[in-house]
Order: structure tokens, then C-alpha cells, then sequence
């Protein structure tokens, strides 16, 4: 067996790091940019580092999903649809919070929605079923957290719940998906 064989490569998108990379730069210069033309954005240098950090750590989590994809292009779209979610997550977290103010303890819950997320891709070993297995748990844990806070009497978005959990149940979609295509090409 070639190597390329037991070794599939990424899929073949061209320039695909370049605009992920050129994105996320693009991203980090859009404050400071508004910053030259509004009082309304005013951002520290502390903002900025969050926020390439976050952009730093999302476009490595795009690298690692590429390469772990061999190839499957269904994962690599589960895996940027579960990445996009939990960037988004974090970033409405830190700016606004999803309940009350970003102020509000009660939004760390969201931090352990991102948690199950994670910690589930790593039992499933980053593999299409595991992975779909971890995504339906962050779901649930979206779920979770939106209940937990209606039942306590805080002031809680339920549009923002329902998109997210759906996107991390269509992220599992995918990769349940991905899981079925890589079983029927193997030999």
C-alpha cells in the first residue's frame, strides 16, 4: 500500500489557508479601523489580545480539522461549523453575555457547553462518530443551559439558544455523515 493510500491528504482547496489566516487578520483590523472613524468602538490593547487570541486559536483548530479530515470533506465542514460555534459562543459571551450582562456569573455555564464540546472530541478521539457523539452533547448542554436559566428566573435569549443548538446539532449531522462516507470507502 502507497503511502498516500493509508495516508490520505487534505482535500484540495486552494488558497484556503491564505484566506483563513488573511480573514482572521481582516477580522483583528476591523476595530481598530472603526476605531479611526467612531467614538462608539473603543477598544484596549487588552480587547485585541483576547480577540487574536481567540482568532489564533480558531485558525489552528481549522489546521488541526484538516488534517485530521484525510481528506473527508463532510468532517472538515462539521469541524468549521463546531469551530465557527464555539468562536461565536465565546466572543457574544465576553461582549455581551447570554444572560443579563457579560458581568453575570451565570454565563460561565456557557464555558462548560464549550467544555463538553471539547473534552467529548477528545474520548471520541477525534474520529467523524466521536465527533458527532461530542457535538450532540454540546447540544444538549446548550439545551441544558437555557433551562437552567429560565427555571432560575434569569433573563435569557432563547433565539440565541435555538441557533446555537442547532448549529452544533447540524455540525453533528455532518459528522455523522463523514463517519458513514469514510465506512463504505474502505476497502
Amino acid at each position: 500500500m502507497t503511502a498516500d493510500a493509508q495516508h490520505p491528504r487534505a482535500p484540495h482547496l486552494p488558497g484556503w489557508r491564505l484566506l483563513m489566516w488573511g480573514g482572521a487578520a481582516a477580522l483583528l483590523s476591523l476595530p481598530l479601523i472603526a476605531m479611526q472613524f467612531t467614538d462608539e468602538v473603543n477598544w484596549s490593547p487588552f480587547d485585541f489580545l483576547v480577540f487574536g487570541a481567540m482568532l489564533a486559536v480558531a485558525c489552528g483548530g481549522g489546521e488541526l480539522a484538516v488534517r485530521l479530515s484525510r481528506g473527508n470533506r463532510l468532517y472538515c465542514v462539521g469541524a468549521f461549523a463546531a469551530i465557527a460555534g464555539g468562536f461565536l459562543l465565546v466572543w457574544v459571551n465576553l461582549a455581551v453575555g447570554f444572560i443579563g450582562s457579560e458581568n453575570n456569573p451565570a454565563n460561565l455555564m456557557y464555558a462548560g457547553v464549550l467544555g463538553i464540546g471539547i473534552l467529548g472530541a477528545y474520548i471520541g478521539r477525534f474520529r467523524p462518530r466521536g465527533m458527532a457523539r461530542a457535538m450532540l452533547a454540546t447540544a444538549a448542554a446548550q439545551l441544558a443551559a437555557g433551562v437552567i436559566a429560565q427555571v432560575n428566573g434569569m433573563e435569557h435569549p432563547w433565539l440565541a439558544t435555538a441557533v446555537f443548538t442547532a448549529l452544533w446539532l447540524g455540525s453533528a449531522g455532518l459528522f455523522a455523515r463523514a463517519a458513514r462516507t469514510a465506512k463504505h470507502a474502505t476497502p
